[in-house]
């Protein structure tokens, strides 16, 4: 049982860890494409990050309507490159980028209504 439990969490962290697209071809994708990019920093050890793919990421809906207005990126603040201009002191924070600009910075975890609340006019 333990094993089936275990497959199952590595398979849907693998389908929603697939929808993230890396910084540089978000950078790429955003020329062509009017939507703002967001950039979510993590950890692998930050529980407030796990809470928030759980509560928030992994949710279908709020999935599409993030999918819908941004570009996602996500970054893993001791594994990948975090761009100097993405200034963060907690983990989660998201910046949110238009033409190579930061426009709006989020720190810290939020639940489904709230960080729809915070991003709802980023455009």
């Amino acid at each position: 049982m333990n094993k089936n439990i275990v497959a199952l969490f590595v398979l849907t962290s693998a389908i929603f860890a697939s929808d993230w697209t890396s910084y540089k071809d978000a950078m790429e994708l955003q020329k062509k494409n009017a939507k703002p990019i967001m950039v979510e920093i993590t950890s692998s050890h930050c529980g407030y990050c796990q809470k928030m793919d759980r509560a928030v990421f992994e949710n279908k809906d709020m999935r599409k309507w993030l999918e819908d207005r941004f570009i996602l990126v996500k970054l893993d603040s001791r594994n990948d490159n975090v761009p100097s201009m993405l200034d963060y002191d907690v983990t989660p924070t998201f910046f949110f980028i238009k033409s190579g600009k930061v426009i709006k910075k989020i720190p810290s975890s939020w639940n489904i209504e709230d960080f729809k609340s915070l991003t709802k006019d980023i455009k």
